[in-house]
């Protein structure tokens, strides 16, 4: 369908035009591994190329080149994070928020189940970690605390200044997963006590299959990927050098004129959609979250029978996160902000990317106005 309303960039986005020509050149002409200054001409300008590319991510948060390592997308970026850390210092014992993202709550699972401690912090309605439960949470055999910098969901931003400050006070490494966050919200690791941070390509039109993972000098990591010694030999295998240039060339497209645009256009639809559709309400702080996320509960209605009717319309919307949406389970984010089944259940994402416009507000509103009366009228909550 060509006229497709896509609301679901925080899922993935479209790649750019310009990340796909400036990838092209190094699957068809620079198409070697990326070798050492003394080997043979391609792959050295192979690894000039991605060179370069680690640099424009270094510099987009004031890090070192030394200090970023590219990986296979934002998944794998936080296991690495959390699983190499955990096993590369000593104790027993991580923390981490009740809301966050699959690859952090499903790594921690893991260390659980090989003999780590994990204390998932509580988190407000609007989605914000409890402070004090979290300055409590923290022992002396503590060896890490993972708190994103944006939620995948309700996009609700965190402080993470003041969470580096506590733990940078107690001596414990923060790792901040800023998958949703990054180039759309400040990132300055010289301003912010953060020794980790996962990275992804895909939700700012770059391609899929690449992401990276801040590591700040000097801090201990095990290497999760055997292989060569590739990624300063923190991760190894073969770079995915096309890939690395298409993540580059997608921050480097990121300006504030776009976020500010994202920003305009979440706070349309929000208003909008609450001033006409009865029993609606916003999940997630209504001042600090993602310029380009909006998280709205129907109250009687599935959000899986709205994103279906609402595809029906040509609208493409999400309930839940991305990796909800095959599960009939609640989603743990609607839930660990006091939410009851009711409420997570009818729960819609709509996130924005630069291919939207102002003009799809109007009939999206309109649309989903349509659908969930539609549907309210067939509920059998409608009594509730």
């Amino acid at each position: 369908m060509n006229d497709i309303i896509y609301l679901d960039n925080a899922a993935s986005t479209k790649t750019d035009d310009k990340v796909l020509e400036a990838m092209k050149p190094y699957f068809l002409d620079t198409y070697a591994v990326a070798t050492s200054e003394f080997a043979y001409s391609m792959g050295i300008e192979a690894r000039e190329a991605l060179n370069k590319a680690r640099h424009v991510l270094a510099d987009s948060l004031t890090a070192s080149d030394e200090e970023i390592i590219f990986t296979s997308g934002s998944a794998e970026s936080s296991n690495l994070a959390l699983k190499g850390a955990a096993r590369a210092n000593e104790g027993k014992h991580i923390v981490i928020s009740s809301i966050e993202d699959f690859p952090v709550l499903h790594s921690a699972k893991t260390l659980e189940q090989q003999g780590f401690d994990v204390t998932r912090v509580d988190v407000d309605q609007d989605g914000f970690v409890d402070m004090a439960q979290l300055k409590a949470a923290i022992r002396d055999d503590t060896v890490l605390a993972s708190i994103q910098y944006a939620n995948q969901e309700i996009g609700t931003v965190q402080d993470i200044e003041a969470i580096g400050d506590i733990c940078k006070d107690r001596g414990v490494l923060f790792h901040t997963d800023a998958t949703h966050a990054y180039t759309r919200m400040p990132l300055d690791v010289t301003k912010i006590s953060v020794d980790l941070i996962t990275l992804s390509g895909h939700t700012i039109h770059g391609p899929k299959g690449i992401g990276a993972l801040y590591i700040r000098d000097g801090t201990a990591i095990d290497k999760l990927m055997d292989g060569g010694f590739q990624e300063f030999n923190k991760r190894g295998g073969m770079e995915n050098i096309p890939g690395a240039i298409g993540f580059a060339k997608a921050v480097e497209l990121i300006t504030p004129e776009e976020n500010q645009r994202l920003r305009k256009m979440r706070d349309s639809l929000i208003e909008k959609i609450l001033a006409e559709v009865p029993d609606a309400v916003l999940n997630g702080s209504r001042e600090r979250r993602l310029p380009q996320n909006a998280n709205i509960t129907f109250h009687r209605v599935e959000g899986e029978s709205i994103t279906l009717h609402l595809d029906m319309k040509g609208i493409a919307v999400s309930t839940g996160s991305a990796c909800f949406s095959r599960s009939l389970e609640a989603s743990h984010v609607i839930l660990g902000i006091g939410g009851n089944h009711e409420r997570a259940h009818g729960s819609v994402r709509f996130t924005f990317g630069r291919y939207n416009t102002r003009d799809e507000i109007d009939r999206v509103v309109h649309s989903v106005a349509e659908v969930v009366e539609k549907l309210r009228e067939i509920s059998p909550l409608k009594g509730e």
